[in-house]
């Protein structure tokens, strides 16, 4: 989308929230116990990310949480923008999903300066500030790399041969991408034979994991293993090699994160090999911290969501479970 548009789209967004707001929350001395919650989104880039928010929305509504949602369209900007209205409009209690990790000072000051507490979810920040947000609730991106690493490891375990690995990146500069790629080096790099011979930004996007991998596959004739930092660009990717007629699953040995429904799919399909979960049903612990923080209450400063590693063999029987 048109970074123009997109900021423009958000604005709208953002004066229909204030002009909704005008009234009612505690945050607004609305006289009213109700908490009220600025959530600013990422955007909707996945079929992961959907499920984020529905659970987020879910969930504020069966705690009587009231909701201020702000899609901020993968755009910082936007985000930033959507955080001062929440801090303008004085709601009880900020939280965010950062779209990258750096650059968030300024504004986290201002909720600081304004009282507002702050939780950061799904992704963290890099600051050099102290008491800017409470508690962050998530995964731990490093070690899903990791995972997906010892995937690769152990597949060509008793492989001589180089293997020759394509990295399908999230979008530049954002945590998840930061920290998966860190974790799977960390652990292929333990072996020579083990190379990337291409890393490029697919944007966490369906259509960018096959653009890049075709381009991938125009460059390299010998690919042994295709990484991905989430599903969407995997499943994106799939259509790129099926096209150039090789058999994903087989002739390139893929691994993904995520661990939607689609990608359990072609899991039981034989598509993809392993998938790496992070889960993004966050909603019930994030109003937990929600009203912990508005009470004043001690909470832990990381607490991280459960996660499984998925194969092939357990694809079909988990189908039936995946809710995204």
């Amino acid at each position: 989308m048109n970074k123009a548009l997109s900021t423009t789209a958000a604005a709208v967004a953002l004066t229909a929230a204030a002009t909704a707001c005008g009234s009612g929350g505690g945050g607004q001395g609305g006289g009213d116990d109700t908490i009220v919650l600025g959530f600013s989104q990422v955007g909707a880039e996945s079929g992961w990310r959907t499920a984020n928010t529905e659970s987020i929305k879910a969930a504020a509504e069966e705690a009587g949480i009231e909701l201020k949602f702000s899609d901020a369209q993968q755009q910082q900007e936007n985000q930033i923008q959507a955080i001062r209205s929440f801090i303008q409009q004085d709601v009880d209690v900020i939280a965010f999903s950062p779209v990258v990790e750096s650059g968030w000072d300024t504004v986290l000051a201002e909720a600081r300066n304004a009282g507002i507490p702050v939780v950061l979810t799904d992704r963290a920040v890099e600051t050099d500030q102290e008491d800017v947000y409470e508690t962050f609730l998530g995964s731990d991106f490093v070690e899903e790399g990791r995972n997906a690493g010892r995937y690769v490891v152990e597949e060509f375990a008793d492989s001589d041969e180089d293997v020759n690995i394509v990295e399908l990146q999230g979008t530049t500069g954002s945590a998840p991408a930061i920290d998966r790629k860190e974790g799977f080096a960390e652990v292929i790099g333990e072996d020579d034979k083990f190379e990337i011979v291409a890393s490029q930004d697919g944007d966490f996007t369906r259509a960018g994991g096959q653009e890049v991998m075709q381009a991938f596959l125009g460059s390299h004739d010998d690919i042994d293993v295709l990484y991905a930092h989430n599903d969407d660009m995997a499943l994106g990717a799939i259509e790129s090699i099926e096209a150039a007629g090789l058999e994903p699953g087989e002739d390139i040995k893929i691994v993904s994160v995520d661990g939607i429904k689609d990608a359990f799919q072609a899991m039981a399909d034989g598509k993809i090999n392993q998938v790496v979960e992070c889960n993004p049903l966050i909603g019930p612990q994030l109003m937990d911290l929600v009203e912990q923080v508005h009470a004043g209450e001690e909470v832990p400063e990381r607490v991280e969501v459960e996660e499984g590693v998925f194969g092939q063999d357990q694809a079909e029987e988990e189908l039936p479970n995946r809710e995204y």
